[in-house]
Protein backbone atom coordinates (compact mmCIF):
# COMPACT_ATOMS: atom_id res chain seq x y z
CA UNK A 1 0.00 0.00 0.00
CA UNK A 2 2.82 2.40 0.88
CA UNK A 3 4.53 1.55 -2.38
CA UNK A 4 1.33 2.23 -4.36
CA UNK A 5 0.82 5.52 -2.57
CA UNK A 6 4.43 6.43 -3.25
CA UNK A 7 4.07 5.65 -6.96
CA UNK A 8 1.00 7.87 -7.26
CA UNK A 9 2.71 10.78 -5.48
CA UNK A 10 5.84 10.33 -7.56
CA UNK A 11 3.76 10.54 -10.73
CA UNK A 12 2.07 13.68 -9.44
CA UNK A 13 5.36 15.32 -8.56
CA UNK A 14 6.72 14.59 -12.02
CA UNK A 15 3.94 16.66 -13.65
CA UNK A 16 2.71 19.13 -11.03
CA UNK A 17 1.90 22.13 -13.15
CA UNK A 18 -1.47 20.91 -14.38
CA UNK A 19 -2.85 19.59 -11.10
CA UNK A 20 -4.50 21.91 -8.59
CA UNK A 21 -4.33 20.97 -4.93
CA UNK A 22 -7.90 19.67 -4.43
CA UNK A 23 -7.61 17.38 -7.45
CA UNK A 24 -4.27 16.06 -6.23
CA UNK A 25 -5.75 15.22 -2.85
CA UNK A 26 -8.60 13.30 -4.46
CA UNK A 27 -6.12 11.30 -6.52
CA UNK A 28 -4.08 10.49 -3.44
CA UNK A 29 -7.14 9.41 -1.48
CA UNK A 30 -8.29 7.23 -4.35
CA UNK A 31 -4.92 5.56 -4.65
CA UNK A 32 -5.20 3.86 -1.26
CA UNK A 33 -7.34 4.12 1.85
CA UNK A 34 -5.89 5.85 4.89
CA UNK A 35 -3.59 3.69 6.96
CA UNK A 36 -5.13 2.71 10.26
CA UNK A 37 -3.35 4.18 13.30
CA UNK A 38 -3.45 0.68 14.81
CA UNK A 39 -1.26 -0.68 12.04
CA UNK A 40 1.33 2.04 12.51
CA UNK A 41 3.18 4.22 10.05
CA UNK A 42 6.65 3.30 8.78
CA UNK A 43 8.09 6.81 8.64
CA UNK A 44 11.53 5.85 7.39
CA UNK A 45 10.12 3.77 4.55
CA UNK A 46 7.72 6.58 3.62
CA UNK A 47 10.58 9.07 3.43
CA UNK A 48 12.51 6.79 1.08
CA UNK A 49 9.69 5.37 -1.07
CA UNK A 50 7.43 8.42 -1.29
CA UNK A 51 9.59 11.48 -0.61
CA UNK A 52 12.70 10.29 -2.44
CA UNK A 53 15.18 10.66 0.45
CA UNK A 54 18.25 8.48 0.60
CA UNK A 55 18.33 5.89 3.34
CA UNK A 56 20.87 7.96 5.26
CA UNK A 57 18.70 11.09 5.02
CA UNK A 58 15.63 9.13 6.06
CA UNK A 59 17.37 7.68 9.13
CA UNK A 60 18.37 11.20 10.17
CA UNK A 61 14.94 12.71 9.53
CA UNK A 62 12.63 9.99 10.83
CA UNK A 63 13.05 10.70 14.59
CA UNK A 64 11.55 14.14 14.04
CA UNK A 65 8.45 12.49 12.56
CA UNK A 66 8.11 9.59 14.98
CA UNK A 67 4.83 11.01 16.32
CA UNK A 68 3.07 10.55 12.98
CA UNK A 69 0.54 7.71 12.98
CA UNK A 70 -0.55 7.87 9.34
CA UNK A 71 0.53 9.42 6.05
CA UNK A 72 -2.50 11.73 5.88
CA UNK A 73 -0.66 14.99 6.67
CA UNK A 74 2.49 14.16 4.68
CA UNK A 75 0.37 13.18 1.68
CA UNK A 76 -1.50 16.49 1.81
CA UNK A 77 1.78 18.42 2.07
CA UNK A 78 3.31 16.54 -0.87
CA UNK A 79 0.20 17.24 -2.94
CA UNK A 80 0.47 20.92 -2.04
CA UNK A 81 4.15 21.05 -3.04
CA UNK A 82 3.32 19.31 -6.31
CA UNK A 83 0.67 21.92 -7.05
CA UNK A 84 3.26 24.67 -6.49
CA UNK A 85 5.46 23.10 -9.13
CA UNK A 86 8.19 21.40 -7.10
CA UNK A 87 9.76 18.41 -8.80
CA UNK A 88 10.41 15.10 -7.06
CA UNK A 89 14.07 16.10 -6.61
CA UNK A 90 13.02 19.47 -5.13
CA UNK A 91 10.66 17.76 -2.70
CA UNK A 92 13.36 15.34 -1.56
CA UNK A 93 15.73 18.25 -0.94
CA UNK A 94 13.11 20.29 0.94
CA UNK A 95 12.02 17.39 3.13
CA UNK A 96 15.61 16.42 3.93
CA UNK A 97 16.28 20.02 4.98
CA UNK A 98 13.04 20.46 6.95
CA UNK A 99 11.33 17.12 7.77
CA UNK A 100 8.73 18.87 9.97
CA UNK A 101 7.30 20.44 6.82
CA UNK A 102 5.49 17.13 6.37
CA UNK A 103 3.58 17.85 9.60
CA UNK A 104 2.38 21.29 8.54
CA UNK A 105 -1.33 21.95 8.11
CA UNK A 106 -1.98 22.80 4.50
CA UNK A 107 -5.10 24.93 4.94
CA UNK A 108 -4.09 26.68 8.17
CA UNK A 109 -0.36 27.16 7.59
CA UNK A 110 0.96 26.60 4.07
CA UNK A 111 -1.92 27.92 1.98
CA UNK A 112 -2.10 31.28 3.86
CA UNK A 113 1.65 31.74 3.37
CA UNK A 114 1.36 31.10 -0.36
CA UNK A 115 -1.63 33.45 -0.57
CA UNK A 116 0.37 36.16 1.20
CA UNK A 117 3.39 35.71 -1.08
CA UNK A 118 1.15 35.79 -4.12
CA UNK A 119 -0.23 39.06 -2.81
CA UNK A 120 3.32 40.44 -2.77
CA UNK A 121 3.57 39.71 -6.49
CA UNK A 122 5.59 36.48 -6.42
CA UNK A 123 4.76 33.99 -9.15
CA UNK A 124 4.16 30.31 -8.49
CA UNK A 125 7.63 29.31 -9.79
CA UNK A 126 9.18 31.97 -7.54
CA UNK A 127 7.25 30.66 -4.53
CA UNK A 128 8.35 27.12 -5.37
CA UNK A 129 11.95 28.40 -5.50
CA UNK A 130 11.42 30.07 -2.15
CA UNK A 131 10.22 26.81 -0.60
CA UNK A 132 13.48 25.22 -1.67
CA UNK A 133 15.70 27.84 -0.03
CA UNK A 134 13.67 29.08 2.96
CA UNK A 135 13.66 25.87 4.98
CA UNK A 136 11.61 25.97 8.16
CA UNK A 137 10.94 29.70 7.71
CA UNK A 138 8.44 28.85 5.00
CA UNK A 139 6.19 27.36 7.67
CA UNK A 140 5.94 30.69 9.49
CA UNK A 141 3.60 33.48 8.37
CA UNK A 142 6.18 36.03 9.46
CA UNK A 143 7.99 35.25 6.21
CA UNK A 144 5.40 37.40 4.42
CA UNK A 145 6.31 40.50 6.45
CA UNK A 146 10.03 39.85 6.01
CA UNK A 147 9.77 39.38 2.27
CA UNK A 148 7.63 42.48 1.93
CA UNK A 149 10.52 44.47 3.42
CA UNK A 150 13.23 42.73 1.38
CA UNK A 151 11.33 43.11 -1.88
CA UNK A 152 11.19 46.87 -1.32
CA UNK A 153 14.89 46.93 -0.39
CA UNK A 154 16.22 44.85 -3.30
CA UNK A 155 13.77 46.19 -5.84
CA UNK A 156 12.73 42.92 -7.47
CA UNK A 157 11.89 39.32 -6.64
CA UNK A 158 14.70 38.15 -8.93
CA UNK A 159 17.36 39.98 -6.91
CA UNK A 160 15.80 38.79 -3.65
CA UNK A 161 15.87 35.15 -4.75
CA UNK A 162 19.52 35.49 -5.83
CA UNK A 163 20.36 36.74 -2.35
CA UNK A 164 18.41 33.91 -0.73
CA UNK A 165 20.20 31.34 -2.87
CA UNK A 166 23.50 32.54 -1.41
CA UNK A 167 22.38 33.63 2.04
CA UNK A 168 19.06 32.15 3.21
CA UNK A 169 20.00 33.20 6.75
CA UNK A 170 18.73 36.72 6.04
CA UNK A 171 15.28 35.27 6.76
CA UNK A 172 16.44 34.53 10.30
CA UNK A 173 18.01 37.91 11.06
CA UNK A 174 16.11 40.30 13.28
CA UNK A 175 14.61 42.97 11.04
CA UNK A 176 14.06 45.61 13.69
CA UNK A 177 17.30 45.28 15.66
CA UNK A 178 19.77 44.34 12.92
CA UNK A 179 18.64 44.58 9.29
CA UNK A 180 16.78 47.90 9.35
CA UNK A 181 19.50 49.73 11.35
CA UNK A 182 22.13 48.55 8.85
CA UNK A 183 20.03 49.70 5.91
CA UNK A 184 19.41 53.03 7.62
CA UNK A 185 23.16 53.49 8.19
CA UNK A 186 23.89 52.85 4.51
CA UNK A 187 21.36 55.54 3.65
CA UNK A 188 23.11 57.87 6.13
CA UNK A 189 26.25 57.29 4.07
CA UNK A 190 24.33 58.84 1.16
CA UNK A 191 24.25 55.61 -0.82
CA UNK A 192 21.26 55.58 -3.15
CA UNK A 193 18.57 52.93 -3.03
CA UNK A 194 19.78 51.20 -6.21
CA UNK A 195 23.36 51.08 -4.98
CA UNK A 196 22.28 49.77 -1.57
CA UNK A 197 20.50 46.97 -3.41
CA UNK A 198 23.62 46.23 -5.50
CA UNK A 199 25.84 46.23 -2.42
CA UNK A 200 23.55 43.97 -0.41
CA UNK A 201 23.05 41.55 -3.30
CA UNK A 202 26.84 41.24 -3.52
CA UNK A 203 27.36 41.26 0.26
CA UNK A 204 24.19 40.12 2.09
CA UNK A 205 26.06 40.18 5.40
CA UNK A 206 25.98 43.97 5.19
CA UNK A 207 22.41 43.60 6.38
CA UNK A 208 22.84 40.86 8.95
CA UNK A 209 26.08 41.83 10.69
CA UNK A 210 26.36 43.92 13.82
CA UNK A 211 25.82 47.55 12.83
CA UNK A 212 29.07 48.58 14.55
CA UNK A 213 30.95 46.26 12.24
CA UNK A 214 29.35 47.90 9.22
CA UNK A 215 30.23 51.33 10.63
CA UNK A 216 33.84 50.19 11.00
CA UNK A 217 33.93 49.16 7.33
CA UNK A 218 32.61 52.58 6.35
CA UNK A 219 35.34 54.25 8.41
CA UNK A 220 37.99 52.15 6.65
CA UNK A 221 36.59 53.16 3.26
CA UNK A 222 36.87 56.82 4.22
CA UNK A 223 40.37 56.19 5.53
CA UNK A 224 41.37 54.98 2.07
CA UNK A 225 40.25 58.26 0.54
CA UNK A 226 36.73 57.43 -0.63
CA UNK A 227 34.29 59.77 1.15
CA UNK A 228 30.68 59.07 1.99
CA UNK A 229 28.53 60.33 -0.83
CA UNK A 230 31.09 59.39 -3.46
CA UNK A 231 29.64 57.34 -6.27
CA UNK A 232 32.41 54.83 -5.51
CA UNK A 233 31.68 54.55 -1.78
CA UNK A 234 29.44 51.50 -2.07
CA UNK A 235 31.98 49.84 -4.34
CA UNK A 236 34.69 50.41 -1.74
CA UNK A 237 32.45 48.88 0.92
CA UNK A 238 31.97 45.90 -1.37
CA UNK A 239 35.73 45.56 -1.85
CA UNK A 240 36.47 45.89 1.87
CA UNK A 241 33.58 43.75 3.07
CA UNK A 242 34.62 41.73 6.11
CA UNK A 243 38.35 42.03 5.46
CA UNK A 244 40.46 42.50 8.56
CA UNK A 245 42.22 45.82 8.91
CA UNK A 246 45.63 44.20 8.81
CA UNK A 247 44.72 42.40 5.58
CA UNK A 248 43.61 45.68 4.00
CA UNK A 249 46.86 47.36 5.04
CA UNK A 250 48.86 44.46 3.63
CA UNK A 251 46.98 44.60 0.30
CA UNK A 252 47.54 48.35 -0.02
CA UNK A 253 51.27 47.87 0.59
CA UNK A 254 51.31 45.07 -1.98
CA UNK A 255 49.67 47.34 -4.54
CA UNK A 256 52.29 50.02 -3.92
CA UNK A 257 55.15 47.55 -4.31
CA UNK A 258 53.73 45.67 -7.28
CA UNK A 259 52.70 48.68 -9.38
CA UNK A 260 55.43 50.98 -8.02
CA UNK A 261 52.84 53.46 -6.82
CA UNK A 262 53.39 56.26 -4.35
CA UNK A 263 50.98 56.80 -1.47
CA UNK A 264 49.20 59.44 -3.55
CA UNK A 265 48.97 57.18 -6.60
CA UNK A 266 47.54 54.21 -4.70
CA UNK A 267 44.97 56.57 -3.20
CA UNK A 268 44.00 57.78 -6.67
CA UNK A 269 43.76 54.21 -7.96
CA UNK A 270 41.55 53.03 -5.10
CA UNK A 271 39.35 56.09 -5.38
CA UNK A 272 38.66 55.31 -9.04
CA UNK A 273 38.53 51.48 -8.88
CA UNK A 274 38.05 50.12 -5.34
CA UNK A 275 37.64 46.54 -6.57
CA UNK A 276 41.38 46.40 -7.28
CA UNK A 277 41.59 45.54 -3.58
CA UNK A 278 39.59 42.37 -4.19
CA UNK A 279 42.05 40.96 -6.75
CA UNK A 280 44.38 38.21 -5.63
CA UNK A 281 48.08 38.88 -5.22
CA UNK A 282 48.87 36.44 -8.03
CA UNK A 283 46.58 38.28 -10.44
CA UNK A 284 47.97 41.65 -9.45
CA UNK A 285 51.53 40.42 -9.99
CA UNK A 286 50.75 39.05 -13.44
CA UNK A 287 48.86 42.20 -14.47
CA UNK A 288 51.75 44.36 -13.25
CA UNK A 289 54.32 42.33 -15.20
CA UNK A 290 52.22 42.63 -18.34
CA UNK A 291 51.31 46.31 -18.08
CA UNK A 292 54.66 47.64 -16.86
CA UNK A 293 57.26 45.17 -18.09
CA UNK A 294 55.72 43.98 -21.37
CA UNK A 295 53.62 46.94 -22.51
CA UNK A 296 55.84 49.58 -20.90
CA UNK A 297 53.16 51.66 -19.20
CA UNK A 298 54.25 54.10 -16.53
CA UNK A 299 53.00 53.41 -12.97
CA UNK A 300 51.32 56.83 -12.86
CA UNK A 301 49.48 56.07 -16.10
CA UNK A 302 48.01 52.90 -14.57
CA UNK A 303 47.17 54.67 -11.30
CA UNK A 304 44.94 57.10 -13.20
CA UNK A 305 43.42 54.20 -15.16
CA UNK A 306 43.11 51.56 -12.40
CA UNK A 307 40.44 49.57 -14.21
CA UNK A 308 43.23 48.20 -16.41
CA UNK A 309 44.36 45.66 -13.76
CA UNK A 310 40.76 44.49 -13.39
CA UNK A 311 40.50 43.39 -17.03
CA UNK A 312 41.09 39.80 -18.05
CA UNK A 313 44.69 39.31 -19.05
CA UNK A 314 44.09 36.63 -21.69
CA UNK A 315 40.54 37.65 -22.60
CA UNK A 316 41.04 41.40 -23.05
CA UNK A 317 44.46 42.90 -22.39
CA UNK A 318 46.63 40.63 -24.55
CA UNK A 319 44.12 40.54 -27.47
CA UNK A 320 43.89 44.36 -27.38
CA UNK A 321 47.64 44.67 -27.52
CA UNK A 322 47.85 42.20 -30.39
CA UNK A 323 45.07 43.93 -32.32
CA UNK A 324 46.18 47.53 -31.78
CA UNK A 325 49.84 47.24 -30.99
CA UNK A 326 49.19 48.67 -27.54
CA UNK A 327 46.45 49.34 -25.00
CA UNK A 328 46.92 53.06 -24.36
CA UNK A 329 43.52 53.78 -25.88
CA UNK A 330 41.76 51.18 -23.76
CA UNK A 331 40.44 53.60 -21.15
CA UNK A 332 39.98 57.32 -21.62
CA UNK A 333 40.50 59.24 -18.37
CA UNK A 334 42.03 62.60 -17.62
CA UNK A 335 45.48 62.55 -16.08
CA UNK A 336 44.22 64.69 -13.24
CA UNK A 337 41.16 64.17 -11.11
CA UNK A 338 39.74 62.84 -7.91
CA UNK A 339 36.66 61.14 -6.57
CA UNK A 340 33.39 62.73 -7.57
CA UNK A 341 31.30 63.44 -4.52
CA UNK A 342 27.56 63.94 -4.76
CA UNK A 343 25.92 66.26 -2.33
Amino acid sequence: MLRLRGCVLTQLLSSPATSPVPHLRRLISAAAPAVSPNIGFAVEEYLVATCGLTRTQAVKASPKLSHLKSPAKPDAVLAFLAALGLSAADVASVVAKDPLLLCAKVEKTLAPVVDGLTGLGLSRPEIAHLVSVAGEKFRCRAIIYRLHYYLALFGSSGKLLRVLDRSPYILSSNLERVVKPNAAFLRECRIGACDIAKLCVAQPRMLTSNVERVRAMAARAEGLGVPRGSRMFWRMLNALAFLREKDITAKVEYLKDTFRWSDAEVGIALCKAPMVLALSKDLLQRKSEFLISEVGLEPAYIAYRPTLPTYSLEGRLRPRRAARGGIHGEVHMPLQGSCTTTR
